[in-house]
This record gives structure tokens, sequence and C-alpha cells, in this order.
């Protein structure tokens, strides 16, 4: 208990210390800090991850890794989360910005990141300024990254190393893992709230008698319903108002149009686990059988000369 709280504590202390450097947490609700604080284990039971209740719609990802890899061995997980860089999506200031992404990898018990010093040079150049980090202090096999640039990381590459199961207690099998990249800001904040990426519905059916626009840049939206009823709701600065004054509007209609440019995706794969002796075992045999039919060519080539030899006599 103590060491969740200080890991907590420490998740903020970053978080503090990467707004004051001009990021801010508003701006992009993409950070794994919601996450890492609100879900002890990122996957649920039916599979899905903590991400996807944020960033509510649903995009493609990629996921590539090895077939098989060999204990101790460094090999490389890429998460690739395509969108097309032209579009920009709406701050929480209401301002247009560019897209940060994100990434959730959960690898089998055992594996995890690769030290400094096991990373290759060229892996290191592609993953400059790209900070990875565990989960928490205990799924060090769960790695979280971002939110980054997108522009210039829609691959995310995890170096990671293998197990040995000569000192430790996984086995020589296959393997599950799993993957979610995100792009963009989420729909609601850890505390259930709306953000600003969404379409506002109508609180009531009627006509809307007044839109003015607050110091903030919000859209102050009255209307009135049949029976003389008022109500005013906010829509905030930033969104493109699909209502004016004199339209009726039905409840739950949306006043803007959707600013959702983003999304999250997640797929799954599998990896061995290879036991070098077993891949020994199967080249030894592979040779066997080599040899075999060579031999046996040659001794048929060889009973096909006796024969033509005897015919000829």
């Amino acid at each position: 208990m103590a060491t969740n709280k200080f890991f907590k504590s420490l998740l903020f202390t970053l978080t503090l210390a990467i707004s004051l450097f001009g990021f801010s947490i508003e701006d992009s609700s993409a950070y794994p800090v919601f996450a890492q604080q609100g879900y002890a284990n990122p996957r649920a039971a039916n599979g899905k991850l903590a991400c996807a209740n944020c960033h509510l719609n649903q995009k493609a990802i990629e996921i590539e890794a090895p077939q098989a890899v060999l204990p101790n061995s460094v090999f490389e997980v890429e998460i690739k989360v395509p969108y097309d860089v032209n579009k920009q999506q709406i701050g929480a200031n209401g301002k247009k910005a560019d897209l940060n992404v994100g990434g959730i990898l959960i690898l089998p018990k055992g594996f995890k990141l690769a030290a400094k010093s096991q990373i290759p040079a060229e892996v290191k150049a592609k993953n400059k300024g790209v900070f990875i980090s565990p989960y928490s202090t205990e799924f060090d096999n769960i790695l979280v990254v971002g939110p980054i640039a997108g522009k210039t990381h829609q691959e995310l590459i995890f170096p990671i190393v293998a197990p040995d199961p000569e000192t430790s207690d996984v086995k020589y099998l296959t393997y599950p893992m799993y993957a979610g990249g995100n792009r963009g800001r989420g729909q609601v904040y850890p505390t259930g709230e709306k953000s600003n990426i969404n379409a506002f519905g109508a609180v009531q059916a009627g006509q809307v008698s007044e839109i003015v626009s607050t110091e903030k840049g919000e859209s102050n939206i009255t209307i009135v319903s049949s029976d003389g009823t008022k109500t005013s709701q906010l829509v905030p600065a930033g969104l493109n108002l699909l209502v004016k004054e004199g339209d009726i509007v039905k409840t739950d209609q949306p006043l803007n149009i959707d600013p959702n440019v983003g999304g999250f995706g997640q797929e799954e794969t599998e990896i061995v686990l290879q036991q070098p002796a077993r891949i020994a075992g199967y080249l030894v045999f592979c040779l066997c059988v080599l040899l075999t039919q060579i031999f046996l060519i040659l001794k048929k080539k060889q009973f096909e000369k006796v024969q033509a030899a005897e015919l000829n006599f």
C-alpha cells in the first residue's frame, strides 16, 4: 500500500513537472497517468483496455513483433498509430492544435523494457525524445508511452528483453501480447465530465431564442420550450455550431459539429519463447533427413549402374 501511494505521488510530481515545461494535462487528456491512477490493471476481464474508457472513438492500429524469440534476447515491438497529419484537434483552450499519440503494450510476465545498455544505437536514434515507462511497480511487463507529437511518432518502438526460463519461473511457451494506440484527446475526463471534444446535445426541446458569446469564447445558447421554460447551456469555445437563433431543436439534438478526429485502437498477437536446444535439435533432425535423402539418391544411382551393367553383359 505504501509503495502504491509513493508511486502515485511520483507520477503526480512528474506530471506537474511536465506541465511546468509547457504541457498541460487538460491540453492532452491522453496522459497514461490518468489510467495509472484509476486502474491497478489496465486490461479488464473482457479484454478492454482502460484507455478506451476516455477515448471513445475507435481507430485502427497495427502491431509488429517477432514470431519467436530466444531467452535474454533483445527485440523490438512496434505499434503503428496512423492518422492524417493534416488534421488538427481542438485544445482545452478552444484553439486548434496538432494531435498527440500514445501507446500501451502489455507483455507476458517476465518480459520487460530493455536497459539502455542493451538497446541498439539505431533504436536509440529512432526513440530520441521518447520516454517509455512501466505502468506501475507491480506490472513492469506493462509499458506506456505518450503523449508525444504525432507528426513525428506514428510508429512507437518498444525495445524488449526476453526472460530466461533457466533463472525464472517463466516457461518455454507461446504467450499472448496486447497493444493499444491512441491519437488525439479523449472525450471523457477521469472525473466523468465531458471534455470539449464532444457533440453537445440540447438539454430540452424548444426554440433557440438567443446565442451569446462569452468572454472565454464559449457560446451561451438559450432554448425556450413550448410552455415558456427557458434554459441556458454553454458550448465550449472553438466548436462550430449547427444551430442558429430561431431554430427548433429536440432534446439531445447536437448543437455543434462533433470535433473528434482521433480515436483509440487495440490489437493482440502471440510470441513464442523458444528454447535454443529445441532449435538445435530441429536443425540436427533436418540435417539427418537431408543426409538420408542424399544417401538414398546415391544408392539409387549405384543400383541403376549395376542393373545397366548386368543388361549389357
